[in-house]
């Protein structure tokens, strides 16, 4: 083939890759930073904006009092007993459905999605049916004096059934598209079952484990309609993070509002930097 003849094909593939015109480009690219800077970035610097107008020690005054402490306290409780459970059932659901064949695999697929098409709402409502004065696990807890609506073990409950996909989904395809040549050969080679997760499955999965974890903190912190159905909104016991912006904006209390609330951003940024870490990381390793 000559050079000429090569310089064209070059050309021509070249032309078919980005066959859009330069107007077409800058004006998709221009929509497309558009909508990040309206919907985005701008809602962003006004929470900051807000919550530093009337001076650091105004900011420093709303995120020390203690309402707003004991909100803090209970969202950090509240994520780290959900999100390790759902660490746990994540890892166990990916395995057993990317690794084996068995009857109401389908199912169990299905059911994992169930939280992204109910309503938080409708969770804290079920729980409420659940748990309630008048609910049909009512008598056993009066009974063994165990409450669970307007408390921390409700606000758990709620969180971790609106969190539990984020793991498994973000672990499902990464096993799928593994196999499991690598453990049916560690398991060959005399290892057992829990030395093949942990030398061979683990190390391949861990980033998207991580990934999975991030995902699943961020929305367990963040979760306001579930939570706020259980919780009661008792001012310093059950109110979370989220529910406590809402009782200072309601009452007019912007500035320790936009406080609390840029908490909640600065955990938003830390989210998005720890995840682009990590994607680099991982196409790194691959």
């Amino acid at each position: 083939m000559s050079p000429s003849t090569q310089t064209n094909i070059i050309k021509v593939a070249n032309h078919s890759a980005i066959s859009e015109g330069k107007l077409t480009r800058w004006l998709l690219t221009t929509v497309a930073l558009s909508f990040l800077v309206l919907f985005l970035l701008l809602p962003l610097f006004t929470v900051f904006a807000e919550a530093l107008r009337n001076g650091w020690q105004t900011y420093g005054k709303a995120l020390s009092d203690a309402d707003g402490l004991a909100a803090i306290k209970l969202t950090i409780i509240a994520s780290a007993i959900a999100v390790p459970l759902n660490l746990i059932f994540g890892v166990a659901a990916a395995w057993s459905i990317a690794k084996f064949e068995f009857r109401g695999k389908v199912l169990l697929t299905t059911l994992i999605d169930l939280p992204f098409s109910v309503s938080p709402v409708v969770t804290g409502l079920i729980f409420v049916l659940m748990f309630g004065a008048s609910g049909w696990a009512a008598p056993l807890l009066d009974n063994t004096d165990i409450q669970i609506l307007f408390a921390l073990p409700g606000i758990v409950l709620v969180s971790i059934f609106v969190t539990f996909p984020f793991i498994a989904r973000e672990l499902i395809p990464l096993m799928q598209e593994q196999g499991s040549d690598e453990e049916q050969a560690a398991l060959s080679l005399g290892a057992n079952g829990w030395q093949t997760f942990w030398h061979v499955t683990l190390p391949n999965i861990r980033w998207g484990l991580l990934y999975g974890v991030l995902l699943c903190n961020a929305r367990a912190m963040g979760e306001f309609g579930a939570v706020s159905v259980v919780s009661g909104h008792i001012r310093g016991e059950t109110n979370t993070l989220p529910l406590h912006v809402e009782i200072l904006y309601n009452e007019y209390n912007f500035a320790a509002a936009f406080a609390m609330a840029s908490i909640l951003a600065c955990l938003a940024l830390v989210t998005l930097a720890i995840k682009a870490v990590l994607e680099k990381a991982h196409g790194l390793k691959h």
